[in-house]
């Protein structure tokens, strides 16, 4: 049975709403850990974690940032509507150009009370100091699932990314069913976060501490980094009875071309994904390396553009790779940023991993807990198969916590 014809209702559980951690733990580190390998489920914490990787392990991590992505604006009639910026519209190379926009920017949105919005801008001041930012709202267009908004300031010092600094609010999941605090500003960001674009946390990250890093460094295991820019579709549960039902946003992914030497010269090492965006966009690596050794085979070209090798939802289950390697794979797509004279890698990738994808990079993955019948899920099944429901049964009958401020597991890939 070809992967999109899995029926989602195969991918539930009971989660019962107490199981849901509403906060993070003070320390970190501290969070439980499940560990699973062939079968078999065990349990620490994450201080421990250097005790269950093998040396010379090579970790790897979402270093990507999530925004302040709730901007609120004030009707003249009292009432509050909220813009949710997801992503910047296709005008833009990318999510960091965008974010460095000035006095104007065009930003998808979900907007909350769209049909209480009767005028035609929404303005609201920003203070900056001593300075005051207007700043304003115009709807350009309306989508199926989100609407193209307009936003303008009146200072063309100030960056979007400032400007959502300033005004907006962080994103909480609304699973946690309360409004952000303050503490949220540290405690819903990874440490070594770096690059402004996420609109939800890479939650596996979350339970790292500089204390950690120092027992994985001392232990020689390697740790490096990729961003892939988290949009809202990510968490969002499958509604649709089968899988091919439902489409996958694109996100984007941003890669070094010394990140893609040291992963090539660590293949044949044990390679863990810290999150699923990690290992979403490791894997997005191997299949666009596919698609530029299939283009060259063909004869269809030598040098294909960027959106010819972008990893579209199926692609991994309708593309052959007979005696294609991922060090070849890898190999080719370092060539191809070698004609294209490219030092990053930027692009979308839109990969779904659903039970039968066959792992090409990593050997593990560092993981949170994840909602019944989301893609999340159905990545864990992809790594352990039926397993998972062992799995996430032993982690509700043990008093793990569960979903973005929850505990977590080193799960090892099935053979």
């Amino acid at each position: 049975m070809h992967p999109e014809n899995l029926f989602i209702k195969d991918f539930t559980y009971a989660l019962p709403v107490e199981k849901i951690a509403k906060y993070p733990l003070l320390q970190r580190d501290q969070s439980k850990l499940l560990l699973y390998k062939e079968g078999i489920i065990s349990e620490d914490i994450y201080f421990n974690l250097n005790n269950h990787l093998p040396k010379d392990s090579l970790l790897i991590f979402n270093n990507t940032k999530v925004i302040e992505a709730r901007l609120l604006f004030k009707k003249p009639s009292g009432g509050t509507i909220e813009i949710f910026c997801l992503e910047p519209d296709e005008q833009y190379a990318d999510i960091t150009s965008a974010m460095l926009q000035k006095e104007k920017v065009y930003w998808k949105c979900l907007v909350g009370g769209a049909k209480k919005w009767k005028e035609e801008f929404l303005t609201r001041i920003i203070q900056n100091g001593s300075k005051e930012i207007y700043l304003t709202a115009k709807i350009i267009e309306q989508k199926n699932d989100y609407f193209l908004i307009e936003l303008n300031w009146n200072d063309a010092s100030v960056s979007f990314a400032e400007i959502l600094h300033l005004a907006g609010l962080l994103p909480l999941p609304p699973y946690l069913n309360r409004v952000a605090e303050e503490n949220d500003n540290d405690t819903y960001q990874t440490i070594y976060a770096k690059h402004d674009g996420s609109v939800a946390a890479p939650t596996a990250g979350l339970h790292f501490t500089e204390r950690l890093f120092e027992r994985l460094s001392a232990k020689k295991i390697q740790q490096n980094f990729v961003t892939l820019h988290v949009g809202a579709g990510t968490f969002k549960p499958v509604k649709t009875e089968t899988i091919h039902e439902h489409e996958m946003h694109a996100e984007f992914i941003d890669v070094t071309y010394s990140f893609i030497e040291n992963l090539i010269a660590n293949i044949d090492k044990t390679i863990v994904a810290v999150g699923t965006t990690s290992l979403r966009t490791l894997e997005s690596l191997y299949w666009m390396g596919v698609k530029i050794v299939k283009s060259r085979e063909s004869g269809v070209g030598s040098n294909p553009d960027i959106e010819d090798i972008s990893v579209y939802q199926w692609d991994p289950y309708n593309l052959s790779t007979e005696s294609i390697s991922a060090k070849v794979s890898l190999e080719s797509l370092l060539e191809w940023m070698n004609q294209n004279k490219l030092e990053r890698l930027i692009t979308k990738t839109q990969i779904i991993i659903v039970p039968d994808y066959e792992f090409k990079i990593i050997k593990g993955l560092i993981s949170n807990f994840h909602q019944p019948q989301s893609t999340l899920l159905l990545l864990v099944a992809a790594l352990v198969g039926d397993d998972w429901k062992k799995i996430y049964q032993y982690a509700l009958e043990n008093n793990f916590r569960f979903l973005s401020y929850g505990d977590g597991s080193l799960l090892w890939k099935k053979n």
